[in-house]
């Protein structure tokens, strides 16, 4: 682990930017990593949204509401929010 901070300082006096520095050790940014997941995650959400609204519209009204008294306030809140975002 020194040595490799050791050869990041060197190569950042070299002249080296921390992106040129960062291929040169191939080391994946956190972010790209991070976002990857995320938008994996939202098309996995994404698609049992769909189908959750697609089986509750086979559904009838009483059964729909013992399925909206399982469902906790954050999840409401999150299927919500992607209904939104595939809408837009």
């Amino acid at each position: 682990m020194i040595e490799r901070l050791h050869f990041i300082e060197q190569r950042k006096q070299e002249g080296l930017s921390l992106v040129e520095i960062q291929h040169e050790l191939n080391i994946t940014p956190y972010e790209e990593i991070d976002v990857q997941i995320l938008r994996l995650k939202m098309q996995d959400l994404e698609h049992d949204v769909t189908s959750l609204l697609a089986q509750m519209n086979k559904q009838d009204t009483k059964h729909i509401e013992k399925v909206k008294k399982n469902v906790s306030p954050e999840s409401i809140a999150l299927m919500q929010s992607l209904l939104l975002l595939i809408h837009n």
